[in-house]
């Protein structure tokens, strides 16, 4: 059965490496929010560096998920120093343990704090796709999805939430794909 694959993308207002207490804010919000998504039903998995460093992401060694990549409209730094991005690229069990996870809990105290952290681009900030059973996307396809959708709009290569399909390519809503988790 295909997983769904989630990738998020955002230009942040400051470098990574910026002391400020918004950048602080930013990254102690963002741990606990990994926690929480992580246990949350439906999760499978997230793209993690080896060897984790702050603001390493370009260098970093991601594993199966590949090489790190950003669209092409990213025009800010590469460097630990000059890095101003924030990107996360997970599996899923289905759409609505995604999308629940995403609009519920911290996630969602995250989300109404979204543009104190990060600049209005223009881009979507989020894709979804049908993954086969058993494969791991990588940084590329979640760059390459996220792109399309802001090129074409959400078709079943890449798609919203709120203009979804099922894995067989059938335009659905939030509502017939199940009722929201009850585990929290």
């Amino acid at each position: 059965m295909p997983h769904l694959a989630l990738y998020t993308f955002g230009v942040l207002k400051s470098p990574l490496s910026d002391s400020a207490p918004l950048v602080r804010e930013f990254y102690e919000s963002g741990e606990a929010v990994y926690r929480e998504i992580g246990r949350h039903p439906g999760y499978i998995a997230h793209a993690e560096p080896a060897h984790h460093i702050q603001g390493v992401l370009f260098d970093a060694d991601w594993g199966e998920w590949g090489e790190f990549a950003v669209p092409a409209w990213y025009g800010k730094g590469r460097s630990a120093e000059t890095t101003a991005l924030a990107a996360t690229l997970s599996l899923w069990s289905d759409l609505r343990p995604a999308f629940d996870a995403v609009y519920t809990g911290l996630h969602r105290a995250a989300l109404n704090r979204r543009y104190d952290w990060f600049e209005r681009t223009g881009h979507p900030g989020y894709v979804c796709w049908w993954a086969a059973d058993g494969a791991i996307p990588t940084w590329q396809d979640g760059v390459s999805r996220l792109e399309h959708l802001h090129e074409y709009g959400s078709a079943p290569y890449a798609f919203t939430f709120h203009r979804s399909f099922d894995p067989g390519g059938t335009p659905t809503r939030l509502e017939d794909v199940g009722k929201k988790s009850e585990v929290r």
